[in-house]
């Protein structure tokens, strides 16, 4: 089969995981008005609407069915044409001077100014910044301590408390519970999701021959307890977390702090999670580099110095809560001030810290404080070293339900595609089930933090190892409604380790970049990261990172299938495949690389095709092009 034929399927499966709506506006002509200086949604189109709309279609107050809480809510709502300001409903009612007619109905009138910006914002398709809602504001529905939930009794169905919750939540919005995953479906999910890896073929065929009742339950605890299999793959999550890496911005000259060695003994010791929180607040020198940030070389803005990032940080990572924009300025998206964040930072401080407003000092000074005053305060007049012990105190108390919430809420959106508050950032939004939340939570306490626990109780729940459903719909308005799990990507470290797996090219451990985890195989989380991770979707870590991106880039596609890395693999795969065993059959080798990539035998079709392009006699070319093409699917690429 020709090389040529091959890289246009695996084109085609490639582009198969992005996003209609990202595929349709790669080449989408754009207006004139984008021709000039682009509009700053968060900075010049969220307060204007907050301030000229705010009071009838903002946060909770809304007219009708007129909500600007998302872009999802203001198209359903018709009163926006993307592209096309001439035809939008919204310009007609800002520009009319009929009394009946005209927006806002009271008070002043937008200028000229902000009508044009309207219109260009619109012109240039009403975008709303990644996961940004109105809605999210401080005054939650949910108070500061955890709350006692209901959990329904147990149905002839569900005996598992989540599971109760959630057929309750799916009676009252009228969702079906969506039935089990077959045995190798749930195998290949949980190895991926609990340690990172692929099960080897011998592993799932040892679990499908298993015919005991409670063989899902023993492989969930079995994973678990592989404490550097653990370790090697949530290592990934929490780097991107506390922006902790190999290499990057500031290690050079000594303005940043790796904190790897304390970071994976925690995690493979299992470090329960209100400790590990405390010795990052309040740090030992060997987990302070968290805190410390990132010393930015020459002038920077005011909003990033190292006790603004200390601020954001904490409170992005721990609470859930953006303090970004309030770094610079009164928040636009939530009810978080610029004293709030400036008070948090003061709490690291070595010095009086200025209130600084979009860089112009305000001759305020900021006092040490938590955002939550009523857990208690911050003795300005202690040392920083003490002011961190009382600020981590805080964070930790057990009044704090913020902080197991935002965890719980993190783990759930790792497991099943979304989380139960969504963004996951934005903790001051409506859960689709409090009930769930609070449980979640309040068991993370109760198991005094374990990590591990919680994850075996959401991973031994029904709706865990239910089917996958389709994700939401972006273009539509019906609220926080779950419907079950939802596929994702591998991460890159996933992917990379899959292919390392299949194709026997596992780095020694001498490339590692960190080597303080025993003798066991590297993994790619432990390598510094290169061309190939990064456009898998790596990041630099000199942010936060909470959320990879869900959809496949065409950096992506294209590298895969024309990157020499990728071609590096698998020549090497290959000559592994022949070593492994030189007498296997064109059959027998499609067959092998199915179970051990898919988890699953190949059918009849899938088989012909795989002899096709392996050649008869087999030829290292296309046994190259066979493993591609399975790289390269969906199925392949996607946990579900």
């Amino acid at each position: 089969m020709p090389r040529v034929f091959i890289a246009s399927i695996a084109l085609v499966a490639l582009l198969s995981l992005l996003r209609a709506d990202e595929i349709d506006s790669l080449p989408a002509a754009e207006s004139k008005a984008q021709a000039g200086k682009p509009v700053d949604f968060a900075h010049q189109i969220a307060p204007l609407l907050k301030a000229h709309c705010g009071k009838c279609h903002i946060g909770r107050m809304q007219e009708g069915d007129f909500s600007m809480n998302t872009r999802a809510s203001l198209l359903k709502s018709k009163a926006v044409a993307p592209g096309k300001s001439g035809e939008s409903v919204l310009i007609a009612r800002v520009t009319s001077k009929d009394p009946d007619e005209q927006m806002p109905p009271e008070g002043e009138r937008l200028r000229p100014e902000e009508v044009e910006l309207l219109r260009r914002w619109i012109d240039a398709g009403a975008a709303y910044d990644e996961g940004f809602t109105f809605a999210s504001q401080h005054s939650t529905s949910l108070p500061l301590a955890l709350t006692k939930p209901a959990v329904p009794p147990p149905s002839n169905d569900h005996a598992h408390p989540i599971d109760r919750i959630v057929e309750a939540n799916f009676a009252e919005n009228n969702v079906s519970f969506p039935p089990p995953v077959d045995d190798a479906t749930f195998a290949r999910r949980v190895y991926l999701d609990l340690i990172g890896l692929l099960p080897k073929p011998a592993e799932l065929q040892a679990f499908l021959a298993d015919q005991s009742p409670d063989k899902r339950d023993r492989l969930i605890d079995e994973l678990l307890s592989r404490d550097v299999d653990y370790a090697d793959h949530w290592f990934t999550f929490w780097c991107d977390l506390l922006r902790n890496d190999f290499t990057g911005t500031g290690y050079i000259d000594g303005g940043r702090k790796q904190i790897t060695s304390w970071l994976y003994d925690a995690l493979r010791k299992n470090m329960p999670y209100n400790q590990f929180v405390r010795e990052l607040i309040a740090p030992s020198p060997e987990s302070e580099g968290f805190i410390k940030g990132i010393k930015w070389r020459g002038n920077v803005n005011a909003s990033q110095v190292t006790e603004m990032q200390f601020s954001q940080n904490v409170a992005q990572v721990f609470l859930g809560i953006n303090l970004k924009c309030a770094s610079c300025h009164d928040s636009f998206i939530n009810e978080w001030k610029l004293a709030d964040a400036y008070n948090l930072a003061a709490v690291t401080a070595d010095r009086p810290m200025e209130l600084t407003r979009c860089d112009v000092p305000q001759g305020k000074t900021a006092t040490p404080a938590f955002l939550f005053g009523e857990l208690g305060g911050i003795d300005a007049g202690k040392p920083r070293a003490e002011r961190l012990e009382q600020l981590a105190g805080l964070i930790t108390d057990p009044r704090n339900g913020r902080l197991p919430r935002t965890m719980v809420n993190r783990l759930w959106h790792r497991l099943m595609g979304r989380g139960i508050v969504h963004p996951v950032d934005a903790m001051d939004g409506d859960p689709w089930s409090v009930d769930l939340l609070e449980y979640l939570a309040g068991e993370l306490v109760t198991d005094k933090y374990d990590m591990k626990q919680l994850l075996r109780q959401i991973a031994k729940s029904q709706i865990y190892q239910a089917k996958c459903v389709p994700p939401p719909d972006p273009n539509r308005s019906e609220g926080p409604v779950f419907r079950g799990p939802i596929a994702r990507r591998m991460t890159a470290e996933q992917f990379i380790d899959a292919v390392w797996q299949i194709t026997g090219t596992t780095p020694s451990k001498a490339a590692a970049s960190f080597s303080g985890r025993g003798t066991t195989p590297v993994r790619s989380s432990l390598v510094a990261s290169d061309l190939l991770m990064r456009s898998l979707g790596r990041p630099n870590r000199d942010q936060v990172v909470t959320t990879r991106p869900e959809d496949l880039s065409m950096l992506e596609a294209l590298d895969l299938t024309n990157g020499q890395m990728m071609a590096d693999y698998l020549a090497k795969g290959v000559t592994h495949l022949q070593d492994e065993n030189p007498s296997r059959s064109a059959d027998e080798t499609v067959d092998a690389l199915y179970v051990a990539a898919l988890g699953r035998h190949p059918n009849q079709d899938e088989l012909a095709t795989g002899r096709e392009i392996t050649g008869n006699p087999m030829t290292d070319d296309g046994l190259a092009d066979l493993m591609w093409c399975i790289f390269v699917l969906p199925e392949f690429q996607l946990v579900k």
